[in-house]
């Protein structure tokens, strides 16, 4: 079997029966959120009659309604059409016939792409799992209604049935799932508590990063609630909480606001943010920058309704050792060089709130 097979034609048809828990929403908004694909490839699809309702030709601004019947053929990058199972070891943390939810190291990709070609948490998914639902009919996608990024470690549920997907999937789009994230940012913030609500999006300078819109006349609405765990003066350990849940939020709105996250390559994290750049300080920066090579963020907390019973179900998932042993180095650090700081309280992580 050849590893991947390529469609020739840029163009990915998603076909889509509206729900009433979906309904009263502009359809450019509506396939946006669904299909996470901005609005304004939306929009360019609808005017070139690329979306049909029911079979007829609708203007962005057409509301949908319950029992709509979307196609949309959304020009798109070229996706990968066939994943090979690959035998790679899963931290699951619960399962059931219906869902699973795994603990993802960081440095694993969730789904392939043309620049991860294997090793993705879908390879191994695809390996122990034989008829996983598709997201969006995605051979990339097997049960997979959310992501986090390569190297954020942490919590993901996974659908084992199309019931499953599709509950979890309307969960996430009316942003009823919990979500709590662990992050050193640097710098010491002002305020104990805080919410950040600022639209994101695509940035126009670079498109592998995401930006930050404060007139909220682009991108989409983004809201993360956040709280300072532990004070280390130059850096901070910070619990957030997800109220929406967009690509890079909390990387983007922790940079936005003068703290980028400890290690976060793409977001300024990488550099020295807070203190004095002396020799001294500047070696040990570099070593806790070896110590975890990339952003210090954990998704910690998943809570969410079962599918098939809606109980709700609440999971936690310890932060990873090379995460605790750079909060202990910053602690020794503080310790150790200030003279008015005589004792920093260990970390524990047992006692993180849960937000």
């Amino acid at each position: 079997m050849k590893e991947y097979n390529l469609p020739e034609v840029p163009f990915k048809e998603h076909l889509i029966t509206v729900t009433k828990s979906y309904c009263s929403f502009r359809i450019d908004k509506f396939l946006s959120n669904v299909l996470d694909i901005s609005r304004n490839k939306i929009q360019e699809a609808i005017s070139n009659q690329s979306v049909l309702v029911n079979e007829q030709i609708i203007k962005s601004n057409y509301v949908v309604q319950s029992e709509d019947k979307i196609v949309a053929r959304i020009a798109s990058p070229i996706d990968l059409a066939i994943v090979r199972p690959e035998k790679i070891p899963l931290d699951i943390i619960y399962e059931d016939e219906h869902l699973l939810v795994i603990h993802k190291p960081a440095q694993m990709v969730v789904h392939p792409d043309t620049a991860h070609r294997k090793g993705t948490l879908a390879h191994a998914l695809l390996y122990r799992y034989k008829n996983l639902p598709l997201k969006d009919n995605m051979a990339t996608r097997p049960g997979l209604v959310h992501r986090i990024d390569k190297n954020t470690s942490g919590l993901l549920v996974v659908a084992k049935t199309a019931e499953s997907l599709a509950s979890l999937a309307r969960q996430f789009y009316n942003h009823t799932v919990t979500r709590t994230y662990y992050a050193l940012v640097w710098g010491d913030p002002q305020n104990e508590t805080g919410t950040i609500d600022l639209n994101i999006g695509k940035s126009s300078h670079n498109h592998q990063k995401i930006a930050v819109f404060p007139d909220h006349h682009q991108g989409k609405r983004a809201i993360t609630h956040y709280q300072v765990i532990k004070r280390l003066h130059h850096v901070a350990l910070v619990a957030c909480k997800l109220e929406t849940g967009r690509t890079h939020q909390i990387r983007v709105h922790m940079k936005h606001i003068g703290h980028p996250i400890f290690g976060d390559t793409q977001y300024g994290g990488d550099i020295i943010v807070s203190g004095q750049r002396y020799a001294a300080y500047k070696a040990f920066v570099e070593n806790c920058f070896k110590l975890m090579p990339y952003q210090a963020l954990h998704a910690a907390i998943l809570g969410f309704n079962h599918p098939l019973t809606e109980k709700p179900l609440s999971f936690e998932a310890p932060l990873p050792p090379n995460f605790v042993k750079l909060i202990e180095k910053w602690e020794k650090y503080v310790t150790s060089t200030m003279h008015h700081v005589t004792q920093i309280k260990r970390f524990d992580q047992t006692s993180l709130p849960l937000l």
